[in-house]
């Protein structure tokens, strides 16, 4: 057996000669032969060959809050008027905002935040804003956990810069401070010992700060944690809950009844709520108390218009695009699809970035009305997968049962084929089976989803049944099943569907 290394070089050299022959050479100047060869192209540079369409992309995601929202002063304003309050050190009054989806509700709730924040900085009042999302913080402990952490991250910040300052003051004091006590005059401290108090006293008090575990503690004990850090100095804090209706839905109105009756408690700050909701009516589920604080002042965010969202396209499209990247259709179309689906801003934005995307890739150098209906049929049939791939197991086999029925040329298919199929399908793969009276409910629940078109048709004397056809793209709906690991494991579905055929 021999002895030698096989990472040694094999032309004579040794290892060490390998390493120094690389001393002095830089490596980003060596480029490999194959490289050279023509048309041997890397896996990107075919897609970088092209010239780039958006100069700022981030600015078409929903995510982004823009320093001006069109058609939203009046909104804008209103939020202004109520949360001016906090500048002068007064509680402003709670808020609700209402609207639907894409109509600028988190978008203008931030920019007034910010601008909140920006002017309490300015001149010196000490207000702070923190944010919540409810459809991902949905629970009593987790708001309260997320909000005492953010307080006390703020407030272990301030006590690091407050000991900095003091250690700077006894540091220029200290020479003088025992000969002469009028060097420490223009401060609020008689003797560099008082300064040494102080210090340990703001040590003490991090010291005291704990963080609070994502799960484990007693709710009482998160929400007298929370209250001690928001209660710990002087200051306004509102508190803004998006998708307030979420956290309702989820986890009742514990959480709004104890923010909105801290103020009687509290010592030395203020707190104010602002909610965000989807919802109109989820307010009809909360205890009259919390409802009457809660709802202080109402705002309502109407749906924008195709005009209105056509200046919203244009006003983030200038920002976006590289110049005359879009053809003058595309705008307007991407508002007129949008302006469809009750006048959702997000949407509009969505169909642009998403057009602008197809069109990178197709290398064409300028955005057209067919990059804009190609988006359109993505998003929808992105909005198809999602919703099908979080269907809950039952759901998902009675749409598989439907769409097997289609396939093997079904038509006018009805409620007893579809179970008859879906009690086969059951039994293959171990699933419990409900009776037909639930799958009925169950493909209720589809067509409201708008993935099957259900229609009640009288059968005369054999009474009524549903007429079901699909609404979503088979291929693509049938894929994101087989996807699914327990419906995956379906052998054949043919010997089901003659059965069924039989069976009704």
């Amino acid at each position: 057996m021999s002895d030698e290394n096989p990472t040694q070089p094999n032309d004579g050299t040794s290892q060490g000669d390998a390493d120094r022959s690389f001393e002095g050479v830089d490596l980003d100047d060596v480029v490999l032969d194959d490289a050279d060869e023509e048309g041997n192209q890397g896996l990107f540079d075919d897609l970088l060959s092209g010239e780039p369409i958006f100069e700022n992309k981030e600015v078409l995601r929903p995510s982004y809050t823009p320093h001006e929202l069109p058609h939203r002063k009046e909104q804008i304003n209103k939020m202004a008027t109520i949360l001016v309050a906090a500048l002068r050190g007064e509680t402003p009054s709670n808020i609700l905002i209402y609207g639907k989806t894409g109509t600028g509700k988190t978008a203008s709730a931030k920019f007034v935040s910010q601008e909140l924040e920006s002017t309490s900085q300015k001149y010196e009042v000490p207000c702070e804003v923190e944010y919540i999302n409810c459809e991902v913080t949905d629970t009593q402990y987790r708001v309260l956990a997320q909000l005492a952490n953010k307080f006390i991250e703020n407030n272990l910040d301030r006590i690091e810069e407050r000991i900095d300052d003091l250690e700077r003051l006894r540091d220029d004091a200290a020479p003088d401070a025992t000969s002469d006590p009028a060097s420490m005059a223009d401060t609020e401290f008689d003797s560099v010992d008082e300064i040494d108090d102080r210090i340990a006293e703001l040590e003490d008090d991090a010291d005291e700060m704990e963080t609070v575990p994502m799960t484990g503690w007693p709710t009482d004990r998160v929400y007298s944690t929370f209250f001690q850090a928001v209660d710990y100095e002087e200051r306004v804090v509102v508190i803004m809950l998006d998708e307030i209706d979420k956290l309702v839905e989820k986890s009742g109105d514990d959480t709004l009844y104890n923010l909105s009756r801290m103020n009687s408690e509290l010592e030395n700050s203020r707190v104010s709520i602002m909610g965000i909701s989807n919802d109109l009516k989820f307010t009809d589920f909360l205890d009259p108390r919390v409802k009457s604080s809660l709802g202080e002042e109402e705002i309502v965010f109407p749906p924008y218009d195709a005009n209105q969202l056509r200046d919203i396209l244009q006003h983030r499209s200038d920002v976006a695009f590289k110049p005359d990247a879009l053809s003058e259709d595309v705008i307007p179309l991407c508002a007129a699809f949008a302006a469809q689906e009750h006048g959702d801003a997000r949407r509009a934005l969505d169909l642009l970035r998403t057009a602008g995307e197809l069109a990178e890739r197709d290398q064409a150098e300028l955005i057209e009305e067919d990059h804009v209906r190609k988006a359109q049929d993505k998003i929808e049939l992105d909005r198809v997968v999602e919703v099908v791939r979080t269907l809950p197991t039952q759901s998902k086999l009675v749409l598989f049962s439907t769409i097997s029925l289609e396939k093997n040329g079904v038509h006018n298919i009805n409620t007893g084929e579809v179970y008859n199929v879906y009690k086969r399908l059951c039994e293959e793969i171990d699933a419990d089976i409900l009776t037909q009276r639930r799958v009925t409910d169950l493909i209720s629940e589809l067509d409201m989803l708008g993935i099957v078109n259900a229609v009640v048709v009288s059968k005369g004397r054999y009474g009524r049944t549903k007429e079901i056809s699909l609404s979503v793209p088979i291929e693509e709906t049938e894929a994101v099943l087989l996807s699914d690991s327990r419906l995956g494991d379906i052998d054949d579905v043919q010997p089901s569907m003659q059965q069924a055929r039989f069976d009704n």
